[in-house]
């Protein structure tokens, strides 16, 4: 019994999720190793938003997002766009994506992705204190603009529910709104402030938690792919690499497959049915202007487009969920449709489209019902899934990495995870 603790958690995935489980696993004094097949200088965690949002508690699969994401499709520039293909998988996700969105399930994932949020705030607020490393942490809250008065009567209501599950939430009209952001004076009917929200510089984070890993002993093993499992009694034994034309036998303990959008092949090889779909989104970073300064981050809540001022000089503009499979390819209408709605918010304010090497894609893996996977396999003893985030990684990475390591450590979870199990689409 020794040797098996004694042996090396595997992660397979070094994106965010990966890296904050190793953090926790490493913090709880075991050894990590992890895997992953890019070359660890790009991936989904590094162009986003950088938002640590409770106040997204809301999950992507709610009623009337079906009726709106079909509207969507038929504008090349929409927020939402799923690419027409012929796909089994695709087509198993659309039909629990569709059983997912009503108001019970809605009510399910609620409190459990508020006390997730809520959990992630915590800790990343509680590392910033401890000044490990600097990933420019700020808590300057969340602006929701809402262009009609009709899309602000909705927010509203979600402010509403906000406020009742402790979430603080603050209906403003435009006047209000204005004197937060004065050298912009937003074009918008009004908004809604979620004034416990916070954020972070994606790049910085990602940069300098891996630094402090490879300091505290964990081992990360870069452009290999994972291609096979050796399966004994119930349990992963070994995981099976491939490194160019080298291969190499890896003898695990525990093993977290936190794989992000490439977690559903890498299931398959173990016959485990985990709906994921990768989802598109774009980025463009450029510096803070002088005389029309972004202040708080915001979303402008009809055309889905995230703005987060970051390490002091930057702002980031991003956007767009296109479902079109694992592709690298760059879709410019979707580009346009981000810099398109800026000026429609804040008036003289225009982003020129800039060239392909200067943006910034990443597939973030989203499960059908918009709830992260995080638990055990009950078919493999030893396997740990945490996935599935969608446009929630950085926000939940985290919590999620500590749940991980409690379970690892057959510590009683710091929250109910029951919402989160990763057999779900089994029953």
């Amino acid at each position: 019994m020794q040797n098996k603790i004694e042996k090396p958690v595997v992660i397979i995935g070094a994106g965010i999720i990966g890296l904050f489980s190793a953090y926790y696993i490493s913090k709880s004094g075991r050894k990590a190793i992890l895997i992953d097949s890019s070359d660890g200088s790009e991936g989904c965690s590094f162009g986003n938003a950088g938002m640590v949002v409770p106040s997204h508690f809301m999950p992507l699969a709610a009623p009337g997002m079906i009726e709106k994401g079909l509207k969507w499709m038929m504008d090349s520039q929409s927020p939402f766009y799923v690419k027409p293909r012929f796909s089994w998988s695709l087509l198993k996700w659309g039909i629990n994506f569709y059983k997912s969105a009503n108001s019970k399930k809605v009510d399910l994932a609620i409190p459990a992705l508020r006390d997730l949020g809520l959990l992630s705030k915590k800790l990343y607020k509680e590392l910033n204190d401890e000044n490990l490393f600097d990933f420019n942490f700020e808590e300057k809250g969340l602006l929701m603009y809402c262009k009609s008065q009709e899309v602000l009567d909705e927010e509203a209501h979600v402010a509403e529910i906000a406020n009742k599950i402790g979430i603080e939430a603050n209906v403003l009209n435009s006047d209000q709104i204005n004197k937060l952001e004065p050298e912009l004076s937003p074009n918008v009917a009004g908004g809604v402030f979620f004034t416990g929200d916070a954020h972070l510089y994606p790049n910085k984070l990602v940069k300098n938690l891996k630094q402090y890993l490879i300091a505290n002993g964990a081992k990360f093993i870069y452009n290999s792919e994972v291609v096979d499992f050796e399966i004994e009694d119930n349990s992963i034994e070994k995981v099976k690499i491939k490194k160019e034309d080298t291969y190499e036998i890896i003898t695990c303990g525990e093993v977290v497959l936190a794989a992000g959008s490439w977690s559903e092949l890498l299931a398959r090889k173990l016959s485990l049915n985990l709906p994921v779909q990768a989802g598109k989104g774009y980025s463009i970073t450029e510096q803070q202007r002088v005389g029309k300064r972004i202040n708080i981050p915001s979303i402008f809540v009809e055309a889905r487009v995230a703005i987060t001022p970051m390490d002091q000089t930057l702002v980031r503009f991003g956007g767009t969920m296109e479902i079109g499979g694992l592709n690298d390819k760059i879709n410019l209408n979707r580009v346009k449709g981000i810099l398109k709605a800026i000026p429609t918010y804040y008036p003289d304010y225009t982003v020129s489209l800039p060239t392909l090497d200067k943006i910034w894609y990443g597939l973030r893996p989203c499960s059908p019902d918009g709830l992260p996977y995080i638990g055990r396999i009950n078919k493999i003893k030893n396997l740990i899934v945490n996935s599935g985030h969608a446009m929630m990684g950085i926000s939940l990475a985290s919590g999620s990495g500590k749940l991980i390591a409690e379970l690892i450590n057959n510590s009683k979870p710091s929250l109910d995870i029951q919402q989160f199990e990763v057999e779900r689409f089994d029953k």
